[in-house]
């Protein structure tokens, strides 16, 4: 289902407008909008389903961090004139969700995390030592997944392109470091938000103990593990993920 990629006041993004209640996603560090795909087919008609792109390749690179994403993220809420959304992340905008929310708590009325980062994440790691081997980043997009079909050529294209450009990588470098420096163990305890876990049991970005750390560290939390999943059980199983995640918004719903 394809939907018009809207540009206006800074922002990029596309929006359903398919029910009352936003339900606002937030991809990766290397993620796109294909990454939601299941969802946004599950949930289009139901929710009104917002998906903006961060900004990692275009903001100031001074102002570059998970902090000034966060901030993005924010002044988007604003623009749009949500009242209160439903945040959904993954791996770095799983992060960015928990800062968010941390931030303006009275913005936000559930919060899903899946393979987010936050505590713990075994990526590329903070340079990019093999940026020109296409084979190497084939690897390293495969092993993000339980069945490594799922890193398309069109997917691996996109990751290689990105690090092949030395501007990209350097800001791709400084949003990890930004995130690896940004590691809220301590703070989890503030959240009272209902938020749901969605983990890949064969994730090995960030395992399965990160999810369970996860669960641990924030009080109103539920925890699901998917069988053959790796970091982004919502593209590998988005029945399964769809489902769970379905009932855990019809539990917290603001209507």
């Amino acid at each position: 289902m394809n939907y018009e990629l809207v540009e206006e006041n800074g922002f990029k993004y596309i929006e359903t407008k398919g029910g009352e209640e936003t339900l606002l996603l937030l991809h990766g560090l290397l993620g796109a909008l294909s990454n939601f795909d299941g969802i946004l087919n599950e949930f289009h008609d139901k929710y009104n389903v917002v998906i903006p792109i961060l900004p990692i390749l275009e903001m100031p690179i001074l102002k570059l961090s998970v902090g000034g994403l966060v901030e993005h993220v924010h002044d988007f809420v604003q623009h749009k004139a949500y009242k209160q959304v439903h945040v959904l992340g993954n791996s770095l905008g799983g992060h960015i969700s928990l800062l968010f929310t941390l931030a303006y708590p009275e913005l936000v009325s559930s919060i899903t995390l899946t393979g987010s980062s936050g505590l713990f994440e075994s990526a590329m790691g903070t340079t990019f030592p093999k940026r020109g081997d296409y084979e190497y980043i084939k690897n390293k997009a495969e092993e993000t997944f339980y069945d490594p079909k799922v890193a398309t050529k069109e997917l691996v294209d996109d990751i290689f392109n990105t690090v092949n450009d030395r501007l990209k990588a350097i800001r791709i470098v400084a949003t990890s470091k930004s995130a690896v420096r940004q590691n809220l163990e301590h703070r989890l305890h503030e959240l009272k938000a209902p938020t749901l876990l969605i983990w890949g049991k064969q994730d090995k970005v960030t395992p399965p103990f990160v999810g369970e750390k996860f669960h641990s560290l924030i009080k109103n939390s539920e925890l699901h593990m998917i069988d053959k999943s790796g970091h982004a059980p919502m593209m590998e199983q988005p029945k399964e993920f769809n489902r769970i995640l379905e009932a855990f918004l019809k539990k917290h719903s603001v209507l």
